[in-house]
């Protein structure tokens, strides 16, 4: 498991905490894994954070305390880490620990936390008479998290890379006859193979008309010849994600396939080659978009051209079109993120194709390293 160094958190740590400085919080309630694994290390799938000032308050129970135990007697240990034991319910030791912290206006993230356990929160601290204010926030960790460091970066270089033997072996499966549901087994069990420890998202094989939904599940139809089929695949190694997509044909190709496919590979380079520091993410989505749009298949892309990838498959920064709830990010040297352009037609079918790209001082890297054949070999 990759883990950050002890000085590698207490800069992430201090990030945060000038935030916090920023808002005028005295504590930020932390509840989403990936933002707490970013923070402390503690990579299990339950647990609260509180971040002070001084200290990073770690909320666990039982199951997790010897394991905190050896990380902090490690290289990667937390700084200024305070385990609370949890003995029963984690709402009720948070307020427990804020209480007893004195802390009077806390900031809780409003993406990971629900309505109802909001409620009871704050229903709760006022029946306890805590003099608690919660004030919602959203996206301190997770801005904190687009920029990698090069651990990171080296993690998910490596989570890149090792989708290429993974593709091959679902190229050698694409034939009549072969079932979706086959092809998608295959690709996982390639992933276990390959050293992933998870995969990072529902695997997706869609073939001919399957391939106009962009997020069809693998199913029982057999491959036909001529068919156009999307694989969209991706593991988690060492905590990081990839993500790889790739649309080959069940030979021969037809002429529109053909047409299809090379306007959205154009797109994709297109976007790939706009990449660069300084460049806002929607400025990235509109160069592919355009080059689709010049192709007649402008309303044929209707997602977004990619997304962040760290701890999970689907984080900031977002590469899409300019939205009012979505404020443009400059990209910044060590973002990761993909640039997938497709084009989606009903009752015939789709093309996408996706990469994994690190931003560099001078443009970028593209971090997979697969075919392009519409043709596998």
């Amino acid at each position: 498991m990759t883990l950050a160094g002890s000085a590698k958190l207490a800069a992430r740590q201090t990030t945060v905490r000038r935030a916090l400085e920023t808002l005028k919080l005295e504590a930020l309630v932390v509840t989403a894994p990936s933002n707490i694994r970013y923070l402390t290390n503690h990579g299990g799938s339950a647990g609260v954070l509180v971040v002070t000032g001084d200290a990073m308050h770690l909320l666990i129970d039982f199951r997790y305390r010897e394991a905190v135990r050896m990380l902090q007697a490690s290289p990667s240990a937390c700084p200024s880490l305070r385990p609370w034991d949890v003995s029963g319910s984690y709402d009720e030791a948070l307020l427990d620990c804020l209480g007893q912290l004195g802390v009077s206006t806390a900031g809780f993230e409003s993406p990971h936390l629900t309505v109802a356990r909001h409620d009871w929160l704050v229903r709760t601290a006022s029946a306890r008479k805590l003099p608690l204010v919660f004030r919602s926030t959203g996206g301190i960790v997770e801005t904190a998290r687009m920029v990698k460091d090069d651990a990171e970066i080296d993690a998910l270089r490596e989570a890149a890379r090792r989708l290429t033997p993974v593709a091959q072996a679902a190229f050698s499966m694409v034939r009549p006859g072969v079932s979706e549901r086959a092809v998608a087994a295959r690709i996982e069990n390639a992933m276990r193979d390959a050293g992933y420890e998870r995969t990072a998202f529902d695997t997706i094989v869609a073939s001919g008309p399957n391939g106009a939904l962009p997020h069809h599940r693998a199913g029982d139809r057999k491959f036909e010849t001529g068919d156009l089929v999307v694989l969209d695949f991706g593991g988690v190694l060492d905590g990081y994600c990839s993500d790889l997509t790739r649309t080959v044909v069940v030979a021969p190709p037809s002429a529109e396939a053909q047409r299809v496919f090379a306007a959205v590979r154009e797109a994709q380079q297109a976007a790939i080659e706009a990449v660069r520091p300084g460049i806002a993410t929607t400025d990235v989505d509109r160069a592919a978009r355009r080059v689709l749009e010049t192709h007649g298949l402008g309303e044929a892309f209707g997602h977004g051209t990619g997304h962040g990838l760290g701890l999970d498959v689907h984080e900031e920064p977002r590469v899409t079109r300019p939205r009012a709830d979505v404020a443009p990010v400059p990209l910044e040297p060590g973002m990761v993120f993909t640039i997938e352009p497709g084009a989606y037609l009903p009752g015939w079918g789709g093309v996408r194709i996706e990469d994994d790209v690190l931003v560099t001082e001078h443009g970028c890297d593209v971090l997979t390293s697969v075919s392009y054949a519409l043709i596998p070999d």
